[in-house]
């Protein structure tokens, strides 16, 4: 993807059912949910796509948000289905998902690189490739690689959620910046925020139980 070319495809990774809608696994919908409501666009059954699909216009481009309606370790069908039916390259795919190695309340954009031990990344970069533009959403790390499943399938106390909300909120707002002047100015605006311990492929330990990733 040059810098000046758009995303088309806006997709949040997490598990379907009320089960885990609040869970630290499910910031990916968090996301794409915000932007729904922001945007005043509404998620319908799509069931050719593997998913919950919703249509919008941002910057004055027309954008698709995408929950897969898959357990999260098998995300990548209904993404490629999508892009596939749209003709949209994987360049012009943003995933939004939670991610262990980065700290409650810091969200980074990346393009490229590897999977970090996340799951649902993992079979994302299995049927698209690695070069989908991702949206890292901080949610911490319990301590110990043991403690990871439990931890992502849970729901964050109060001030954790609520400082989630405020970063994918961040994210949100530079969203259009994304679209219309590119992947390098939504960094720098989103970017400039205190230092973190940015590990962009660090193991974040892998979440193998059916509704992890």
């Amino acid at each position: 993807m040059t810098d000046n070319e758009s995303i088309q495809i806006i997709v949040g990774l997490g598990n379907p059912g009320s089960r885990y809608e609040d869970t630290r696994h499910n910031a990916g919908f968090w996301f794409v949910d915000l932007l729904a409501r922001q945007y005043g666009a509404v998620f319908k059954e799509e069931r050719r796509f593997q998913g919950e699909l919703a249509r919008l216009h941002m910057d004055g481009r027309e954008v698709r948000l995408l929950k897969p309606a898959t357990f999260m370790n098998r995300s990548g069908n209904s993404i490629r289905s999508l892009a596939t039916y749209l003709k949209v390259p994987p360049e012009a795919v943003m995933v939004a998902h939670d991610d262990l190695d980065l700290p409650i309340g810091t969200v980074r954009l990346k393009r490229g690189g590897g999977a970090g031990g996340h799951n649902g990344l993992k079979d994302v970069i299995a049927h698209l490739g690695r070069e989908f533009v991702r949206l890292r959403i901080g949610v911490g790390h319990p301590g110990h690689h043991n403690e990871v499943i439990d931890y992502v399938l849970t729901r964050p106390g109060r001030e954790e959620q609520e400082s989630i909300i405020a970063s994918i909120e961040e994210a949100a707002d530079v969203m259009p910046i994304l679209l219309g002047e590119g992947q390098q100015k939504a960094m720098n605006r989103l970017h400039t925020r205190p230092p973190d311990v940015d590990t962009p492929d660090g193991d974040s330990g892998d979440v193998d139980a059916e509704g992890g990733g």
